[in-house]
């Protein structure tokens, strides 16, 4: 049987097959079709979820998976307890493949918040009038109460529909997004206030030193709790890794 393993991307791992060596493993790159047009890797993907838990061991066994390699987004929690249920109930070998959380560094005026309804509060307490809500568009609910507030908000897809704010403006855009240009944007639309979440790596980092400099404050997310798994912070590091696994089982 030639190995294979599923990849939940997490974006901007790339280029995963490459790192994982497809010459000596069958690399099927899962995504979860929530973006329109993603960067896909080379190799097999599917897009779509798996219908739970059950459904993902399904899918598993009939691909004949060797190993798993959880690379979701931090915040994509709920795939990433499905991965480490499926796997303990087929004995399987399973990474998590992570970026590493952004850490604050001086002169950052970070608020930490464990939800949405937190970062709203914060923000009555803060005056913020012009908000970066740098966010998924299934995160955007919860701020449309605050009615005096104008709201920038930064998603990679349409709103389809867009929620019922009194004040905003979209802006459609897919990073990672230089120094230059997250300087010129916070300038050009007087942003007070930032919302955003941990999702760590350097594509949409720049927004944080843009902050800083100029002494804005950031409402970030932290990130929810995930499986208690072995994990890395490099694709390579995945590669070795399964290499290590599969080859002890030979």
């Amino acid at each position: 049987m030639q190995p294979s393993q599923p990849i939940q991307p997490s974006q901007p791992m790339q280029p995963t097959p490459r790192a994982l060596d497809p010459a000596r493993w069958r690399v099927i790159s899962s995504l979860a079709g929530r973006t329109s047009c993603p960067r896909l890797p080379a190799g097999e993907t599917r897009i779509g979820g798996f219908g739970g838990v059950a459904g993902l061991v399904d899918y598993l066994r009939e691909q004949r998976i060797a190993a798993v390699i959880d690379a979701t987004h931090p915040f994509a929690a709920t795939m990433g307890w499905h991965a480490a249920e499926a796997c303990q109930a087929l004995r399987l070998p399973l990474l998590r493949l992570e970026r590493p959380a952004w850490q604050p560094e001086p002169g950052d005026r970070w608020h930490p918040v464990t939800d949405w309804n937190s970062a709203c509060e914060t923000l009555q307490e803060l005056g913020a009038r012009r908000v970066l809500l740098a966010l998924g568009r299934q995160d955007l609910q919860p701020f449309v109460d605050l009615t005096a507030v104008h709201f920038l908000i930064r998603c990679v897809s349409p709103l389809e529909p867009l929620p019922a704010f009194v004040n905003a403006e979209l802006l459609l855009a897919r990073g990672p997004f230089d120094l230059a240009s997250e300087r010129a944007l916070l300038d050009a639309h007087r942003i007070d206030a930032i919302v955003c979440k941990n999702s760590g790596g350097e594509a949409t980092a720049a927004k944080l030193i843009a902050a800083r400099e100029r002494e804005i404050p950031v409402l970030i997310r932290q990130r929810p709790p995930r499986p208690a798994l072995p994990s890395c912070a490099d694709v390579s590091s995945a590669g070795d890794w399964l290499a290590q696994v599969l080859e002890a089982e030979q």
